[in-house]
């Protein structure tokens, strides 16, 4: 493809990244402007929150200055002062992501990498920019650094990764692939085999928190529909509350993950929902928060074995591939992977941890999600030893690269 076609590619791709994103909110919203209120305020309104709320999946810190009657309708405190809001609504995040991949595999097959990604980059920051610039308002504030370059960063990492994932010739430049050809094969094979460990447990348990998140809907969905209920949105606010609660599912699923690891998560300053318990006091009035379980666990415990499967099965997945490198898994292998499956895990544990949560409100919600620091800590711990384990269980069958040489 030539070079005028991959930049008009990539912008183009840039442009629907932002359009799409924007669109989700604005549809939903706009339906509200017309029906509810009958096209009497101003479309502005409408358009100014539906950018704040995807500057907000963004990861982009937003100050709001709440009217006292929404105040009151979603139990907020502190009606009239400014709240800074920081907490990510990951969901959008996730779809520009998953737009810049597609973006990035038809990049890769055409050609011109660098120029593709650097226009489909520059795109969506100027589009961002403007988007963010047209939201400004005394009563919602955005920041306008962030908002020009957040969204920019997020579609350029899932440029990165759809072109990793569509090259042929593997996902490193001539340059590193020499400098890695350098190192000790024994030292690659066990860099390797950490990192799909301690990836591959956080995938599992990750999974598994996604699945008992959706069991959490069916079991208390007659709570959820109670608080619609009692929000008296009507059938179209209904729709632009559902499609705004669904950018925070992502989160959901970290938190449930924070869960099974341990440590729980936060809804307000001084709550917990944890394996042990749940202590939480009064909360917004958002249905999806009706899903979250109340009082003691009696089995809550056996959530923890989650991870603990996770990295054991990990473990020993990665062993068949390290004994045909290492010709033998011993004791030193065991430790070294272990603990860099550990590392690999807790550090992506953490950074999911740090971006699901964050401020969410005035007073105690200004703590809302999980620490990331005692997630990252335990979820190394608990990844590196079981991955351990597992390795080590399974190196005591004789590897088939053995056998073969004897």
């Amino acid at each position: 493809m030539p070079r005028r076609l991959t930049v008009l590619f990539a912008s183009l791709e840039g442009l629907l990244a932002v359009a799409i994103g924007i669109a989700i909110p604005l549809v939903p919203l706009t339906l509200v402007w017309a029906v509810h209120f009958g096209f009497a305020l101003d479309w502005t309104v409408f358009w100014r929150a539906a950018v704040d709320v995807w500057l907000l999946g963004h990861g982009v810190d937003a100050t709001f200055v709440l009217d006292p009657q929404l105040a009151a309708a979603l139990g907020l405190p502190a009606a009239g002062e400014p709240v800074r809001v920081t907490i990510a609504l990951l969901g959008f995040a996730l779809l520009t992501v998953l737009l810049g991949v597609r973006a990035g595999g038809r990049i890769e097959e055409n050609g011109h990498r660098l120029l593709g990604v650097g226009a489909g980059v520059v795109v969506v920051g100027a589009l961002s920019l403007l988007a963010t610039w047209s939201a400004l308002h005394e009563a919602a504030r955005p920041s306008l650094v962030q908002g020009s370059l957040l969204p920019a960063l997020t579609f350029g990492a899932g440029l990165a990764l759809g072109i990793l994932r569509a090259r042929r010739g593997g996902v490193l430049g001539p340059r590193l692939r020499r400098w890695v050809d350098d190192r000790p094969p024994e030292l690659l094979a066990g860099a390797a085999a950490a990192l799909r460990a301690g990836v591959g447990a956080l995938a599992i348990t990750v999974t598994v928190a996604a699945v008992l998140v959706a069991a959490l809907f069916v079991v208390r969905f007659a709570d959820m529909i109670g608080m619609y209920e009692a929000l008296h949105t009507e059938v179209v606010g209904g729709i632009a509350l559902t499609a705004g609660q669904l950018s925070i599912v992502p989160n959901l699923v970290v938190w449930a993950t924070c869960w099974l690891l341990g440590p729980g998560f936060a809804i307000g300053a001084g709550s917990s929902v944890s394996p042990v318990g749940t202590a939480l006091g009064p909360l917004p009035a958002l249905p999806v928060l009706g899903a979250l379980p109340t009082g003691d666990l009696a089995f809550g415990f056996v959530g923890l074995l989650v991870p603990v499967a996770a990295g054991f099965l990990a473990g020993a997945a990665v062993r068949p591939g390290l004994a045909r490198e290492l010709g033998r898994v011993g004791p030193l292998a065991v430790l070294g992977v272990g603990a860099g499956g550990g590392v690999a895990a807790g550090l992506l544990a953490g950074f999911l941890a740090a971006a699901s949560g964050g401020s969410a409100g005035p007073g105690r919600l200004a703590v809302v999600g999980p620490d990331p620091l005692t997630v990252g800590l335990v979820a190394a711990l608990e990844f590196g030893v079981a991955i351990a384990i597992g390795l080590a269980t399974a190196s005591r069958m004789p590897s088939r690269a053995r056998e073969a040489r004897d």
